[in-house]
């Protein structure tokens, strides 16, 4: 027998291993219940495992165990784990600090000294000065599972709001800290979220939900958000109902207020998208607003005010943002005047800072940075140094610094400062993570879509890569709620590209890329496109033979996680590998749970019209799996804390999933994160292991060894 003969026995009896362990996989029974259907407009609509919605019930937490149990046992039999698991913990191991901003006569910024599961708040006299510790959220519990999810200064900056979320969930609990002298004052406030603490006198607006009826914390519809006062060192019971309107429960009402304490701003929002906007005075009696805009068909930022002078950020007639001003007493649209009218590229940020207005744009996907003066004439554009994303360039008004983050997908977060009188920007700290990234380069392509649209995506992996086919791949995307992905680092990513593999972010219709028309194109009976954007990304990095199907791995989470579920449905024959994490998979039914319902707005509710049901019921990745369809091998995430997305969209996903393919030759499974939510304040230790799990399924599953 020749060389060639035995090689071929050899890879033969390998793979028939390979398929013989991977259809053993003996998925845990889940009961269907065939009564339980819906009908929407004439059509009739099975949901036999509807029964996983119920996330207090025993049988779910049954279904959790042994799903998990399969899984974990999975994954624990995959050899280059522990592998994996070390060298991405010897790599995260880095001293993380934030940037730097004042508050009173002090600097603050956040500081992991590598492995804490949660960063640590601090204080300086001075910068590089003597650093104090103000708040630590690594004793909020001893598994990290608490988290700092917000803090808010009060505007003298002696005092500090602070919010605790507990598992992951969305929900807050507002402390006060004095910091003259380091105790929590006795205010404790509870049931709120998507809130922070707008500060004004003694006090802070707020806005909070009615409290849950128990056992219903996790999942139980968000309505009738009120908006409150609380007066410092009394009861919650006691503050005062600033705003309420009982006869519209499902619009979101948000406050905020000016930095001198002189207004207060009224946000109301029927869903993601679209904001009305009212204004008044800082009362500690009755509040009259007055309208700025009411309809609900555009956004808007305040940004300050002069005096009596608001300074707007708004897309109304300006689909790419604009800044505009008007008077406290002529507030209504016909008196606005264009400070920074509209560009040909979508405005970020603008900050009022030292006498100047500090001004983010987008140009393709990478932040550009300027400054203006007060009157809208440009000055200077602050230098970048490569293609990439600045975030935190504004202050507070009387500031004459600022500092501000920039990454990409090959810098580390490296932070600068910028002296706005000098018009001078300085290194201030780089990254101390021990990576060499000069191995490493990115590149940006447009490539074209069903439609012939072109469609922006960055490719990173080490240099003289050569494209053969052979590198292991993944690529990500969101596509929605008018969010840019935006280039930025991630150290569990080195775990891909130290192996000379390749990570890839394609910008999908959907998100704010190129403005509001981007973010319409995948909205609604529109989103069809983003899938279509996806999967020609995935076509072109195996045509222009950057990677092949068997070493395609596809991820994305929450909206993303749907795109993932619908594009494994529509073609299964896509990649070897897919994450949809976190994910709106039960399409017909979202709306019911927590602030489901206000993502009609971006997808259209399917009980709305036949139209939309019909368009929605085609796409949605619960409703649309396939019977032996021979999937990638597929690993849903979820956590039994998410709140916003609440895990029984995943749970029925991968029931439906194992149901319809148990012969399927790759493994179909869940892996559901204890403890944890939708991806804010996950712990140190869980993200890790997390990261590990991904790297180690997506490896196995394309034949790949690992090496660092």
């Amino acid at each position: 027998m020749n060389y060639k003969s035995i090689w071929f026995l050899l890879t033969v009896l390998i793979f028939s291993c390979y398929q013989s362990h991977t259809k053993a996989i003996q998925y845990p029974d889940t009961r269907k219940d065939e009564s339980v259907t819906d009908t929407y407009f004439g059509t009739e609509v099975a949901d036999p495992y509807r029964w996983l919605e119920d996330d207090n019930s025993a049988e779910t937490a049954d279904w959790v165990k042994a799903q998990n149990k399969l899984t974990f046992s999975y994954l624990e039999s995959i050899g280059q784990r522990d592998a994996i698991k070390e060298r991405l913990t010897e790599i995260w191991d880095y001293e993380k600090i934030s940037a730097p901003f004042k508050r009173g006569e002090k600097y603050y910024f956040y500081k992991n000294e590598g492995l804490q599961n949660q960063s640590v708040l601090y204080s300086s006299d001075e910068l590089g000065g003597e650093e104090k510790i103000i708040l630590d959220p690594n004793t909020f519990s001893e598994d990290g599972t608490v988290a700092l999810s917000g803090t808010y200064f009060n505007h003298g900056g002696n005092l500090l709001g602070y919010a605790k979320s507990i598992g992951g969930s969305d929900w807050k609990e507002f402390y006060i800290k004095d910091l003259s002298i380091g105790e929590d004052r006795k205010d404790h406030l509870q049931w709120i979220k998507f809130s922070g603490m707008a500060w004004a006198g003694d006090g802070f607006y707020y806005s909070r939900y009615p409290k849950p009826e128990e056992g219903g914390e996790l999942d139980a519809s968000n309505e009738n958000a009120k908006v409150y006062y609380h007066q410092l060192g009394t009861e919650q019971e006691t503050d005062q109902l600033i705003f309420s309107d009982p006869e519209n429960p499902k619009i979101s009402n948000y406050v905020g207020t000016s930095e001198d304490e002189q207004f207060v701003y009224l946000y109301r929002t029927k869903g993601t998208s679209g904001t009305a906007l009212y204004i008044t005075e800082v009362k500690m009696g009755d509040h009259q607003f007055t309208t700025i805009m009411e309809d609900y068909d555009y956004d808007h930022g305040i940004v300050g005010n002069i005096e009596n002078t608001i300074f707007l950020k708004t897309n109304y007639k300006a689909q790419n943002w604009k800044l505009v001003k008007f008077s406290y007493n002529d507030p209504s649209p016909e008196n606005w005047i264009d400070v920074i009218p509209e560009s040909e590229y979508p405005l970020n940020s603008i900050s009022i800072t030292g006498g100047k207005l500090l001004v983010k744009y987008s140009k393709d996907v990478s932040s550009c940075l300027y400054v203006y003066s007060l009157d809208g004439k440009l000055e200077t554009e602050v230098e970048l140094p490569t293609v990439g994303t600045a975030s935190g360039f504004g202050g507070k008004q009387n500031d004459n610094e600022v500092f501000y983050n920039f990454t990409s997908f090959a810098y580390p977060p490296t932070i600068f400062r910028y002296d706005i009188e000098a018009n001078t920007s300085t290194l201030y700290r780089k990254s101390k993570v021990e990576v060499d990234f000069s191995l490493y380069k990115t590149k940006q392509v447009f490539y074209p879509s069903k439609d012939g649209t072109k469609i922006p995506m960055f490719i990173t992996h080490k240099k003289g890569l050569q494209y053969d086919g052979t590198a292991p791949t993944l690529l990500y995307a969101y596509g929605g709620f008018n969010i840019s992905i935006n280039p930025y680092f991630s150290v569990s990513r080195m775990i891909l590209l130290e192996s000379g593999g390749i990570y890839v972010s394609a910008n999908l219709r959907g998100g704010s890329e190129y403005g509001e028309s981007w973010h319409e194109g995948g909205m609604k009976l529109h989103k069809q496109n983003v899938f279509d954007d996806f999967m020609a990304a995935a076509d072109y990095l195996v045509e222009k033979n950057y990677t092949s199907r068997n070493k395609l791995a596809i991820k994305g989470g929450s909206n993303g996680g749907l795109l993932i579920g619908a594009v494994l449905n529509q073609r299964p024959d896509l990649c070897a590998v897919g994450f949809p994490g976190v994910g709106v998979m039960d399409m017909l039914r979202y709306t019911k749970f927590t602030i489901g319902w206000a993502w009609a707005v971006e997808y259209g509710n399917p009980e709305e019209s036949v139209e939309l049901f019909n368009y929605i019921y085609n796409y949605s990745p619960l409703h649309s799996i396939k019977g032996n369809g021979n999937y990638a091998a597929v690993m849903v995430t979820t956590a039994d804390h998410d709140d916003r997305v609440v895990p029984a969209h995943s749970f029925k996903y991968a029931a439906n999933l194992q149901a319809k393919n148990p012969d399927n030759p790759n493994p179909l499974l869940i892996r559901i994160e204890t403890d944890a939510g939708h991806g804010a304040g996950m712990p140190t230790s869980k993200r890790i292991q997390a990261a590990t799990d991904i790297w180690a399924f997506m490896f196995h599953n394309m034949k790949f060894n690992f090496s660092k």
